[in-house]
């Protein structure tokens, strides 16, 4: 019997059992029949979909066999009875707060309770979370447990309003908070009510209260204290009302509101962003809001597995409005293809920038199998569940699903295609959400995500924040966020020097111990930037990694090098450091700015320097970033003063105090070293390695047709290229019977270094004739090109691509068995093992002639139909290379466990001369 079969006659045979009566639950199953629970809540969904069972929602979730009516009842009942014992638990009164998901919000219900019911009239609140989060939902909620509780009458008002919606003009804000009075200011024709007023006995919720100016801040602080007010252009404050005030905010309320105003609000309650919250609530409310449109369309809705893992993986800065905004774009466009009775939702129709939340997730395997136990490959959101999320602010006016149906029917009258349908509906949506992204406020106290993004590109924080994933799992660092800073930065900055071709200098070489789990972990990133970005690196990179991940295992007790801003102008010196700390704000490096306004004084400006840098430690001496004039010259005279070492830097810009901050940090780094690498930084760059402001250096390969031979000869080149770290060299095939106008015009697009074929093309680059390529090694080519001699990384002479390319083309041609892809670097190998038997070197013709002979001999021992070897048409083998050629073949007994009988053995030896 299948395990579904089992489970389903297991409800059936115990539905009369009273053991059951209020359902039983997958771990009760699970437990009976000895199966994995996961497995059981799979077959479970299965059978509920096929309409064999009766799923009853809640905490834990119950079934029941489908009995039609006494199913029915007794589903009914046990509705009736977790109700019952809900209310029996929460006293009544607890109800409100059961539609916020998420048992990890306990202690901040638990303190929005104690505000609301704390005698005599309840604790004035502050509510801090990002955009999304909700905080207007969880201002609503408060209301309602106040009037479960009876702190509030159930008529009693609930006003909501958003202070952004009048900050450019902060007397028309008061005037709607406080009300006025006639001619309080122009156009002010009548008296009007304020919201104070409105909401007397009840809740105001101002939103975005940071936008309220410091006179609005101290009205609304002065009615907290005295529980009276003044309309504008009144007076005497001779009103009264009892309104509890619940404020919100994105900011940092330390930056934004004003001291005095802070103080009166004695509880503060932040809501974490949706990304920090557990994966099982992140996964239910991911389920509510599909459950929420599938409501809203009437129809149910299928979704993968792997969409869901995506959507999750996704969730940003938007939180559950970006979420639920994702969700609905995804199933606006599933009514377009409703093929079944349902909507299909797979990862194949997600957008990009929901797909790569996939990439995110695949890095926290723990979250992916919980995902994957909790709705197995796929969940189903049907319109009549009862489960809903409530909407986080007022209705939303603009019905998406409404829109959709409406244009498809319009469209379809006027006897559209239903392709072109298709695509006016989908950019329709795609415009939806776009809208919505642009309205999404932004946050200024930035994450260091949103800070890196100021600085490097999305694709390069990605990577970073994937490498610090790895790092974090397997040394324990001081600060993850300086290691993101420091990282991201170093690889913009190698890349930059990449793209300038700029050698590299080794500034570490021998200051690392390599035989350190740090070291270790370095060798694995730089082995991951290079999959990553398909190019090769320098093994000094390995170095730095190790010594950063080694200072940042440490704690940051070690004093470290100062860095001096001093710049012309009133406030430049201060802009520059204020924007390089808020972008590198996890690092503790001294940096101080220097204002010299244009009227003030050289030897003014120098004795504030000096007076400033006798106040701090500058025993590791100070780095002097000046921008020009008379600042560049004071690094001697400060350093006679002091007795410090002081080095200087000209033409300060602010990716260069960024650059110095990031070097600075580094524990144990001189400044002579810090001074000598920012002299060479030419800025940060995206991870395009391409240079597109000059001409793009190309190579050209000719044959006869311009195919054929001469795309083999494009692959074969380009892997040269990139096994020797040359990434930004494009190749060209041309035709010989076309071949000079081909040159012409790719010559004024394109800078041509050399040309390699059949024919030299007499163009003023080096000319590598075809049979040279194929006899010689890769630096048959490399040394003739004018890139390769700028490169400080070692060339490994054994990995020969021609060679390669060469042996890969010959036994494709030639091999039934054995796959040539897996079997020719070991057959490279067996060369390079005969070479150092026999003291030798082998040309790339034998090596062909030999490694094409063993691949067939190898391939005769698997099918057991071996050759008998001739001595007449061969010659004579004498023991002592046979006995040579044995050992070295014993490379395949290891790998293939295939033997060489010496028959074969004996034609490869008089291969060798």
């Amino acid at each position: 019997m299948k395990r579904i079969e089992r489970i389903y006659e297991y409800l059936k045979t115990c539905d009369d059992e009273t053991t059951i009566k209020d359902g039983a639950t997958a771990v009760q199953i699970a437990q009976e029949l000895d199966i994995m629970r996961s497995n059981v809540s799979r077959e479970l969904n299965e059978l509920h979909r096929q309409g064999k069972i009766i799923k009853l929602a809640g905490r834990p979730v119950r079934y029941f066999y489908k009995n039609d009516l006494a199913a029915k009842q007794q589903a009914s009942s046990a509705v009736q009875k977790i109700k019952k014992q809900t209310l029996e638990k929460n006293n009544g009164a607890d109800t409100a707060f059961c539609k916020f998901v998420g048992a990890s919000l306990k202690a901040q219900i638990d303190q929005a309770k104690a505000a609301i019911i704390y005698p005599p009239d309840g604790l004035h609140t502050l509510i801090l979370g990002q955009t999304g989060v909700g905080k207007t939902l969880f201002a609503h909620m408060m209301f309602e447990y106040g009037c479960e509780a009876g702190r509030f009458k159930r008529e009693a008002p609930f006003i909501t309003f958003n202070c952004a919606d009048y900050y450019n003009n902060p007397q028309l804000l008061i005037s709607h908070i406080f009300g006025h009075i006639r001619g309080a200011f122009t156009g002010a024709d009548t008296n009007a009510v304020g919201l104070i007023e409105s909401a007397d006995q009840g809740i105001l919720f101002l939103d975005e209260v940071h936008r309220l100016p410091p006179e609005g801040q101290e009205m609304i602080f002065y009615f907290m204290d005295t529980g009276t007010f003044n309309r504008l252009g009144e007076t005497k404050r001779e009103r009264r009302a009892r309104v509890l005030i619940v404020c919100a905010t994105t900011e940092d309320p330390d930056s934004v509101l004003t001291r005095t105003f802070k103080r009166r609000i004695p509880n503060i309650i932040e809501i974490p962003p949706l990304a920090d919250r557990p994966i099982e609530e992140k996964l239910e409310i991911t389920k509510l809001l599909f459950l929420k449109e599938a409501h809203c369309i009437k129809r149910t809705v299928r979704v993968s597995g792997d969409a869901i893992k995506a959507l999750i993986g996704s969730i940003g800065p938007g939180n559950v409005g970006q979420l639920e905004s994702n969700i609905r774009l995804l199933c606006a466009k599933g009514l377009l293809n409703i093929k079944n009775e349902y909507i299909d939702i797979n990862y194949q129709m997600l957008p990009q920038q929901i797909k790569s939340g996939i990439l995110s997730m695949s890095t926290k395997r723990k979250d992916m199998a919980a995902i994957s136990d909790t709705i197995g490959s796929e969940f189903y959101a049907t319109p009549n569940s009862k489960e809903m999320i409530p909407k986080e602010a007022e209705d939303d006016k603009f019905n998406l699903y409404q829109m959709v149906e409406d244009k498809v029917k319009v469209l379809k009258n006027e006897g559209i295609s239903e392709d072109v349908v298709q695509q006016v509906i989908i950019a329709d949506v795609n415009a939806y959400l776009k809208d919505f992204y642009i309205k999404q406020k932004q946050n200024v106290t930035l994450s260091v995500h949103e800070r890196l993004l100021k600085i490097v590109d999305v694709n390069m924080v990605d990577f970073t924040e994937q490498v610090a994933d790895l790092v974090a799992e397997k040394v324990k660092l001081v600060s993850k966020e300086r290691f993101l800073y420091a990282f991201a930065l170093h690889l913009s900055s190698l890349f930059a020097r990449i793209k300038e071709k700029k050698q590299f200098r080794n500034s570490l070489s021998g200051m690392v111990n390599t035989d350190t789990i740090e070291f270790s972990i370095a060798q694995e990133i730089k082995k991951m930037i290079e999959e990553h970005y398909n190019i090769n690196i320098a093994a000094s990179e390995t170095e730095y990694f190790a010594m950063l991940l080694q200072s940042l295992k440490e704690e940051d007790i070690a004093d470290k090098i100062v860095i001096a801003v001093a710049m012309h102008g009133n406030y430049t010196a201060s802009a520059v450091c204020d924007v390089a700390h808020k972008l590198f704000s996890a690092t503790k490096v001294e940096l101080i700015p220097f204002d010299m306004p244009l009227e003030c004084r050289p030897n003014e400006m120098l004795e504030q320097i000096i007076i400033k840098l006798r106040q701090i430690n500058c025993s590791q001496g100070v780095l002097l970033m000046a921008d020009m004039g008379s600042l560049c010259n004071f690094g001697p005279l400060i350093e006679e003063k002091l007795g410090i070492k002081v080095m200087t830097i000209n033409m300060v810009t602010t990716p260069l105090v960024l650059e110095a901050m990031r070097k600075v940090d580094m524990a144990g780094v001189t400044l002579p070293a810090v001074c000598d690498s920012l002299r060479g930084f030419g800025g940060y760059d995206d991870n395009s390695i391409d240079d597109t402001d000059a001409k793009t250096d190309i190579i050209i390969t000719i044959c006869n047709s311009g195919e054929g031979t001469a795309e083999k000869l494009k692959q074969m080149i380009r892997d040269i290229l990139i096994n020797a770290g040359i990434t930004h060299i494009k190749i060209f095939p041309i035709s010989l019977y076309d071949m000079q106008n081909s040159i012409k015009k790719l010559s004024e697009k394109y800078n041509i270094i050399a040309s390699v074929g059949i024919v030299d093309p007499q163009i003023a680059a080096p000319f590598i004739p075809l049979e040279t390529l194929l006899a010689g090694k890769d630096n048959a080519l490399l040394c003739h090109l004018p890139v390769s001699r700028n490169l400080s990384y070692k060339r490994d002479e054994s990995n020969n691509v021609v060679l390669r390319h060469l042996c890969t083309d010959a036994l494709e041609e030639m091999l039934l068995y054995l796959n040539p892809d897996k079997v020719v670097t070991l057959l490279l190998n067996f060369t390079v093992e005969l070479e150092q038997i026999f003291i030798t070197e082998f040309t790339n013709a034998q090596k062909l002639k030999i490694v094409v002979h063993t691949a067939c001999a190898l391939e005769r021992e698997v099918t057991h139909n071996s050759i008998l070897y001739n001595s007449k048409l061969s010659g004579t083998v004498d023991d002592d290379k046979l006995k040579k050629i044995k050992k070295a073949s014993g490379i395949f007994k290891k790998t293939l466990q295939l033997q060489l009988n010496d028959d074969e053995l004996c034609y490869i030896a008089s291969m060798i001369e």
